[in-house]
């Protein structure tokens, strides 16, 4: 049978090979988080107890960047430099040689174009397995873990140790570089707003830029493309070199990769964005912002990408375009596409979805709604989130172990390979299911979210209207009509709805 090529090597279209390939990796990384063997026995309790650890503390590195971060490892781990070693990172690299996974792994400098070898060791020496292991199952969200390991292996061309490194090593940037799900996602523009006030003047600047980002809309996330994937629009004149801190737009990106993620589905793995173009000058064009999208796109969420589009882009930047193709993976670059029209735009983008300043049917204008008082008292509630996270835990470990089992039925009956298949999918489904239930325990309340509200707050206003004004079209000739509302206050309800009826079509938290 004949795969779909937009299919090819996503869950339920897998090949004989590819589905030997995934539980090759599922075999690798169990291993390194120690599930399975004697190690790894105690595994559900070690992984409940660093849950609580780290869910009651907060990093101390909230300001640093990438760079300064990649800065850090340089100088921890001397196994990768020229320098003599400190007796703390002999213990390292000791720690690194004594790892059954590290030991099997074949690498090559080759088509290593973020120091992802270097990365991953330093993850095995950093981090416990239980901290690795619990950092991807918080990174998982809604997820199906098959999908997000699938990722990772047509990220590196279904090379399974490749994917491995590029995994493990995203693991230790969602972790200990970004804080992603602890603080990013856990705080979030709660906690932008309050380092906005902080009596530190570096946090204070990044909490001050990231607002105002927030506020005049640089990005923001409306409706989706004709493949239905969300779309991010970036107004690329609304940007000005040296107007923020590089924490603060880096921390705005990571923000937004994480809120668009809320966004899929099993059936919708990726998300299209819009460089909107317009105006753009000299005085817009930032490499700093540019060259941190790619990585996070190529290094730390591959395959998420579906589509580019640069719209209305003007003949200077023809001159920056050929600079940044060439930080481009090829793969990567061959979705980038340019539109010069409304009609080109229209190849992409359903009319009614375009935005009505690209020629669009769609008058939505993006306005930055403030965070509402009480709007994450669930976050105080730890005990009900520790009772959630337990819950979550106990399916987390029977999907472990039913991966194991699948993991070995390989050379067995082909009756017993299926059925553990369908238990396993029945699992991971029962988890991202879940996920949601946890999710406002666990992930501040978004613009998105306060979007999600205003429009059933809208929709439940002019739910009467509509019933009474289906009650005036059905009710007889001899009987007086009811009076009707005036015109104006239904397009006030009518206007009220219309803005918000693309912004996020996800489950209960967009309404993360």
């Amino acid at each position: 049978m004949t795969i779909d090529p937009a299919l090819s090597g996503r869950l339920g279209h897998l090949t004989e090979e590819e589905e030997a390939k995934l539980r090759e990796f599922w075999s690798l990384l169990l291993k390194i988080f120690k599930v399975g063997d004697e190690e790894g026995k105690d595994s559900f309790d070690n992984a409940m107890s660093l849950q609580r650890t780290i869910s009651t503390s907060v990093s101390a590195n909230d300001n640093a960047s990438v760079t300064t971060e990649k800065k850090k490892t340089k100088k921890r781990f001397g196994f990768f430099g020229r320098y003599t070693e400190t007796v703390e990172e002999k213990e390292e690299t000791a720690a690194i040689s004594n790892h059954s996974v590290a030991n099997q792994i074949k690498l090559s400098d080759e088509d290593d174009k973020y120091g992802l070898n270097k990365e991953f060791f330093a993850a095995l020496a950093s981090q416990s397995p239980e901290e690795l292991r619990t950092t991807f199952w918080n990174a998982i969200k809604h997820d199906h873990p098959d999908a997000l390991l699938l990722r990772f292996l047509r990220a590196r061309k279904w090379d399974v140790h490749k994917a491995l490194v590029m995994l493990v090593s995203t693991l230790k940037w969602r972790h200990k570089e970004w804080n992603v799900d602890e603080d990013i996602v856990l705080r979030g523009e709660s906690a932008v707003h309050e380092n906005a006030k902080s009596d530190d003047p570096v946090k204070r600047k990044e909490g001050q830029d990231m607002i105002q980002m927030l506020r005049v809309g640089e990005a923001y996330c409306r409706g989706k493309d004709k493949e239905g994937r969300p779309i991010c629009y970036i107004r690329v004149k609304r940007h000005r070199i040296g107007a923020y801190c590089q924490s603060g737009i880096e921390k705005n990106i990571i923000f937004q990769i994480e809120t668009s993620r809320l966004m899929l589905d099993a059936k919708t793995e990726t998300a299209m964005i819009v460089f909107d173009m317009t105006d753009f000058g000299l005085a817009n064009m930032d490499y700093i912002p540019v060259k941190f999208i790619i990585k996070c796109f190529e290094a730390n969420y591959p395959e998420s990408l579906g589509a580019v589009l640069v719209h209305k882009a003007p003949w200077i930047f023809s001159s920056f375009w050929s600079i940044i193709k060439g930080w481009l993976d090829p793969v990567v670059a061959s979705k980038v596409h340019f539109t010069a029209n409304h009609e080109e735009l229209e190849n992409y983008i359903a009319n009614d979805s375009i935005p009505k300043d690209l020629g669009g049917n769609d008058d939505y204008e993006y306005e930055y709604i403030e965070p509402q008082e009480g709007e994450n008292d669930l976050l105080k509630d730890t005990a009900k989130a520790n009772e959630l996270k337990e819950q979550r835990h106990k399916i987390i470990d029977e999907l472990q172990k039913q991966t194991l089992t699948w993991i070995n039925s390989a050379s067995t009956a082909t009756d017993k390979g299926e059925e553990i298949k369908k238990q396993r999918q029945e699992t991971a489904e029962k988890l991202g299911e879940f996920y949601w239930t946890l999710d406002p325990y666990i992930r501040a309340r978004s613009i998105y979210d306060r979007i999600k509200e205003a429009e059933e707050a809208a929709a439940a206003a002019a739910a009467p209207k509509v019933e009474e004004a289906k009650a005036t079209e059905t009710a007889p000739a001899a009987v007086k009509e009811p009076e009707k509302a005036p015109v104006s206050e239904k397009q006030d309800a009518a206007d009220a709805l219309k803005p918000q009826t693309q912004v996020v079509e996800v489950q209960t938290a967009a309404a993360s």
